[in-house]
């Protein structure tokens, strides 16, 4: 039987944050960005249960990832609406093409 470490939270917290962070970058469409951020506080999440769970730190961390949680839920809603009001305006949703918001 496998003894889940510290370790095995830290690699596939890395993974995560990897994978949101190549999503963020190369990714073209607002949707896939948003997605990637997603990734990116989930692997965060992972940290913080692991660091509680194994640092003796107690509830904090759970507690730091539930605001997390919350946190991720408003930024999907605001950032939704604000991609559809994007596409209502331009008709796309891709953010290289997306520059008239300064004018």
């Amino acid at each position: 039987m496998i003894n889940v470490g510290l370790n095995h939270f830290l690699i596939v917290s890395g993974i995560l944050f990897s994978l949101g962070l190549y999503a963020v970058v190369t990714r073209k469409n607002a949707v896939m960005v948003l997605m990637g951020i997603e990734l990116i506080l989930n692997a965060a999440n992972i940290n913080f249960i692991a660091f509680s769970k194994f640092g003796n730190l107690g509830l904090t961390g759970q507690v730091t990832a539930l605001f997390v949680i919350v946190l991720a839920a408003a930024e999907a809603a605001i950032a939704l609406a604000i991609v559809l009001n994007i596409y209502k305006t331009f008709n796309n949703v891709n953010v290289d093409e997306i520059d008239h918001l300064k004018d």
